[in-house]
């Protein structure tokens, strides 16, 4: 596997890098007279992304149970990538190196074909597109079935976001989403049906402070504005911060923090939150919950973006 490379962007008064692994974002940054306000973690440029850092999460997001679903009739068994859930997590394009299609000034674009393995016989091609202008980042994925059989599909973007340099434990975090899938703490695999978070320890609809929360959460019910986005904020104590958005096509939205005290500290920054937009739950292969189905030739596009919010915005 080749060093990956990072190559920048920068437009509307923002920069980014966006690596060939994974087609990760490496950094997002909003430019200031006093340098540079960090709207995500970032990594070094010639080194793999830590904990899916940036990538995209496809042909599935979350975790397979067991690596193994049933799928027209057709029995599958993926490898199992992750032995301490016992899953296959994050489909196959976090981990490989994708091709550079074309790069200017304010865009990057890198394309993936998805290919055969084990448990797949289905054949995708993925692009990646990233551009930044006066309204942040804007991250258009798209996927193409290119083989000759109908694929399942599921498709998520792994993000952590960062508002400037505040610890996590100071910032306060705001969810438009209403309901909740429970996980098994042991396997963070579904094990009930979506709940209400109004009320719960889950309800993040209003900001709330971060300090203590620890957060491995599918939630769905997201609410959209009128343009059909979806918004989630990170606020600092000034009331500065960043902004997710992510369209319609993204229904599921993964809240999860790490945890330093079992050796998944973010490097160099310890607690750290991820939102994953997501278009369906973990183990969406066996729930059948928002699956997507690609018939031969079929194309699915989607977006999600991130942009810098000001004290009262």
């Amino acid at each position: 596997m080749s060093e990956p490379i990072s190559r920048p962007i920068r437009g509307g008064g923002y920069r980014a890098e966006v690596s060939s692994a994974g087609g990760a974002l490496r950094l997002l940054e909003q430019d200031g007279p006093e340098g540079g306000y960090r709207l995500t973690e970032s990594w070094p440029a010639n080194a793999r992304p830590p904990l899916y850092s940036g990538t995209v999460l496809a042909p599935w997001p979350g975790r397979v149970r067991d690596g193994h679903f049933f799928f027209d009739g057709i029995e599958h068994q993926l490898a199992v990538t992750d032995p301490r859930h016992g899953a296959a997590v994050h489909g196959f394009a976090w981990h490989r190196d994708w091709t550079l299609l074309s790069h200017n000034e304010s865009r990057i674009e890198q394309a993936l074909e998805v290919g055969l393995h084990k448990g797949w016989p289905y054949q995708l091609r993925l692009t990646a597109a990233h551009e930044v202008g006066p309204g942040g980042l804007t991250v258009t994925l798209t996927a193409t079935n290119v083989g000759g059989y109908h694929s399942p599909f599921g498709l998520g973007g792994h993000p952590y976001l960062r508002a400037g340099d505040a610890p996590l434990d100071e910032c306060s975090l705001q969810v438009a989403a209403g309901t909740r899938l429970p996980l098994d703490l042991h396997r963070g695999l579904p094990n009930a049906y979506s709940h209400p978070v109004a009320g719960t320890e889950y309800d993040f609809t209003s900001p709330r402070l971060l300090e203590g929360v620890h957060l491995d959460v599918p939630y769905g019910a997201v609410d959209q504005d009128v343009d059909g986005r979806a918004r989630h904020r990170l606020l600092a104590p000034d009331g500065r911060g960043v902004e997710m958005w992510a369209g319609k096509e993204f229904g599921w939205l993964h809240a999860t923090t790490t945890r330093p005290d079992t050796g998944d500290g973010y490097p160099d920054r310890g607690r750290a939150l991820a939102l994953v937009p997501m278009t369906c739950p973990p183990d969406a292969f066996n729930l059948g919950i928002d699956l997507i189905v690609l018939q031969p030739e079929e194309q699915w596009t989607g977006q999600w973006g991130i942009a810098a919010v000001g004290p009262g915005s």
